[in-house]
């Protein structure tokens, strides 16, 4: 709809001329990185390196089955760009959907265009819950008031009169008006902050800083083992220049976790494609790893529990007012107000604005805080009158025949206002005063059909739910009584006390509240994240901005305000709470399942690791080949890792992810390593015994790493489920496999025949399984792990 107005802004002419001397709001795109950085981020990365030089070591001795690993390169560069690209592609289609698009008035008309489409000196219109999108100075005003608590801290709203700054990141409380863009593109004030806040980006995360923990600690080990490891194989063991270098390529691959940051990236970008696909855009990419460890849900009744909008349903007149004077009361407010809230939508749906509009004297848009919304008119007889529409529990006395009746309506779950005639004009510092009631209007307020399973599922899965809604306190008590989960005892946030000790404590314990302030629900969050819990808000109205961003995991839905869904994380863009589970399930699934993987390519790297430093102060030659090394990860981690990575998990994710991995990765790797090395003591083979023999200790000693390092998959893979036995037992057989076939045994160079080696081998590796399991269960005992053997089926999310 097209909006005329005297102040015509910008011609057709005037945006070109700004255009071609570039004073447009271009800003970065949505997902970051464009394709060509995506593709130079996956292919130079530290690992490509590392294996890249080892390859170049190894081909420099002809030996082209040992530069196998050099398909590593190939497959983490490919795997990892077509991911991201498809995260890439999934931001970049729900953005354009969920984008704010502000109202732009060009040749004396104004419709919405996209945020890049604002040139300096455009005329921008804005209403309550609108956010600032570029700087600018206030052109027309009516009772327009900005909150700029997110810039400066200042939890005021701030009256903006014409000729004054807003500043982009702000948002519109109340009232409406326009302002003229004087700052564009990267010049505005949180133009840097809101492309930050929305790019695709891996960094300020636990889990990925405890993967780089880990890399920077294996680089520095790298170099000094690397060396060390050709001194040893060219003048202690022997061995020509060749044989030294595919040694050391052989101690090193496995040193390096190739599989483990592209696994995170893969998770990652599949989450983002996954929610995705249920219209569920992720503005934050670390947001996934939040929705892991949400222990408490904070919801907004209205647009979240209920649907966005109102139905009228009836007019209860007070003390024998006369309905037709109630109704022009409404239609003259109705007319008043440019930019209706959902109840006054309702309200003029069934009384539209009077076409012969009475003399606005004053006005006091509809906030939050105050709760209720009015003007000031110049009257039929010349008189001045103010009529106000609001919450009865804060207009009338709480004594008054109306504010019983107000509250019984309530309690049955309807949207209940007062209107009536104010003792002072709306505009005076004591306004409203006395009031004097005319009627009630009932309002009907559909809750979602798919509230009540949703709410549900959260109680299933030990997530806490928060109702704190603005509505009056009977109301929101009695839709979450409906559902049959939440308590229907609302507090009236007005009680509550203003100690802040006794105030997170009253948050802590209930679960209902109704009257609450938008500070009160910052104030909420806020307390539940100081008692340690990590907390989701999720919200559609203007009230809710700034509860959405203090919480770990800001969720808005796709039809509220542009100012709710600039600073949410994520946004339902269908409007679906029914979509929320699965958003939780999703960062369960990937966190968990990256902790789960993390512990197989740590385990590798330390027995690495003390396999190489063995070799050194043993000086002996190094048993493998980098062949050997590539088919151990082939099952015991490659593959196995990637389908683990895919698999549901439902476990909420806990703080200290290196610490936790390193409780059964260090172990677990010492074990593998010390019972490979005492193997190959037992089998290694008198100086110049030959090829063969050489070969046939190497078979042994291969043979116990794997049956050991199969064990650590065993291990990780629990809890069990069908699936997952069918993977350890399908690595096991293709590792006999391996070893049997005559083919196999050729290309990987290995010799089963010595049969008592092979059997010193296969022992040790049995041993060393033993002792990996018991090391299992003292953690557990230990540390407080869970000890599950088997799947243990949780309850479902509801189904989309």
């Amino acid at each position: 709809m097209e909006t005329r107005a005297a102040n015509p802004g910008l011609s057709p002419d005037e945006v070109a001329d700004r255009v071609a001397r570039g004073q447009r709001n271009d800003l970065p795109p949505r997902s970051g990185r464009s394709a060509a950085d995506i593709v130079r981020a996956n292919v130079f990365t530290r690992i490509n390196g590392i294996l890249a030089a080892l390859l170049i070591c190894v081909l420099a001795t002809g030996s082209w089955i040992n530069a196998a690993f050099g398909l590593l390169i190939i497959a983490n560069s490919a795997i990892g760009i077509i991911q991201e690209l498809r995260a890439k592609k999934t931001l970049d289609s729900l953005a354009v959907v969920g984008e704010a698009r502000p109202r732009i008035r060009r040749e004396g008309s104004a419709r919405e265009y996209g945020r890049e489409e604002i040139v300096l000196d455009d005329l921008i219109e804005v209403g309550p819950g609108d956010q600032i999108v570029v700087d600018g100075v206030v052109a027309e005003s009516d009772y327009l008031e900005v909150d700029e608590s997110l810039l400066t801290g200042e939890s005021d709203p701030e009256p903006k009169p014409p000729g004054s700054e807003v500043l982009s990141g702000s948002f519109v409380v109340s009232g409406s008006g326009t302002y003229r863009a004087t700052k564009v593109g990267s010049a505005s004030y949180a133009a840097q902050l809101t492309a930050e806040a929305a790019r695709f980006t891996l960094v300020k995360s636990e889990l990925t800083q405890g993967i780089n923990q880990i890399l920077k600690v294996i680089t520095w080990v790298l170099v000094p083992v690397g060396l060390a490891t050709v001194w040893v194989q060219l003048f202690q063991a022997g061995h020509d220049w060749r044989r030294a270098m595919l040694a050391m390529a052989g101690a090193l691959v496995p040193m390096v976790p190739e599989g483990l940051v592209l696994l995170t990236a893969v998770a990652f970008a599949l989450g983002v494609v996954r929610l995705g696909q249920r219209k569920c855009l992720v503005q934050e990419l670390p947001a996934i790893e939040g929705l892991a460890r949400v222990d408490v849900v904070c919801a907004d009744k209205t647009g979240t529990l209920t649907e966005n909008g109102m139905s009228y349903g009836e007019l209860r007149l007070i003390d024998g007012a006369a309905a037709s004077e109630v109704e022009e009361g409404l239609r003259q407010l109705a007319a008043s107000d440019p930019r209706p809230n959902a109840s006054m939508q309702a309200v003029a749906a069934v009384f539209p604005p009077a076409q012969d509009s009475w003399p606005v004297l004053a006005k006091a848009p509809f906030t939050s805080a105050k709760k209720w919304s009015g003007a000031t008119f110049v009257g039929p007889d010349g008189a001045a009158v103010s009529w106000v529409i609001g919450a009865p529990d804060v207009l009338a006395a709480p004594d008054s025949a109306a504010a019983s009746e107000a509250e019984q309506l309530a309690a049955g779950g309807l949207r209940v206002l007062l209107v009536g005639t104010a003792e002072h004009p709306v505009d005076d510092p004591a306004a409203p005063g006395a009031v004097t009631g005319q009627a009630l209007v009932v309002l009907n307020q559909r809750v979602r059909p798919d509230a009540a399973e949703t709410l549900a599922y959260f109680a299933d899965q030990g997530v806490a739910l928060k109702v704190i809604s603005g509505d009056n306190a009977a109301s929101v008590g009695a839709v979450t009584s409906s559902l049959g989960v939440v308590s229907e005892y609302a507090i009236d946030a007005r009680t509550l006390p203003a100690d802040p000790g006794a105030f997170a404590e009253a948050v802590e314990h209930n679960d209902v509240f109704g009257r609450v302030t938008p500070h009160q629900k910052r104030a909420m969050v806020g307390a539940l994240q100081e008692r340690g819990h990590t907390v989701a808000m999720t919200g559609d109205g203007v009230n809710d901005v700034l509860a959405l961003k203090d919480a770990d995991l800001g969720v808005a839905m796709g039809s509220g305000s542009p100012a709710t869904r600039a600073v949410a994380k994520i946004v339902l863009l269908d409007d679906r709470f029914a979509t929320l589970p699965h958003v939780v399930a999703e960062g369960r699934r990937v966190i968990g399942n990256i902790e789960r993987v993390a512990n197989l390519f740590l385990t590798k790297t330390i027995y690495s690791a003390l396999l190489a430093l063995f070799v050194v102060l043993w000086r002996v030659p190094f048993p493998y080949l980098p062949i050997h090394i590539t088919i151990t990860g082939w099952f015991t981690i490659g593959i196995p890792a990637f389908l683990l990575s895919l698999a549901p998990n439902t476990e909420r994710a806990r703080p200290g992810f290196v610490e936790r991995v390193l409780r059964l990765g260090i172990p677990a790797g010492v074990i593998v390593a010390v019972a490979t090395f005492v193997t190959y003591l037992l089998v290694l083979p008198a100086p110049g015994a030959g090829e063969v023999a050489s070969r046939q200790a190497t078979t042994a000693t291969l043979a116990c790493m794997i049956v050991a390092a199969t064990w650590v998959l065993a291990v990780v893979a629990r809890p069990y489920q069908w699936w997952k036995v069918a993977l350890v037992l399908v690595s096991g057989l293709a590792y006999l496999l391996i070893f049997s076939w005559p083919f196999t045994q050729s290309l990987f160079l290995l010799d089963v025949g010595n049969a008592g080696a092979l059997r010193t081998g296969l022992v040790a590796g049995l041993i060393g399984a033993v002792l990996i399991e018991l090391t299992w269960w003292l953690r557990g005992r230990f540390f407080g792990e869970p000890l599950r053997l088997w799947y243990r089926r949780e309850p479902d999310a509801p189904a989309s």
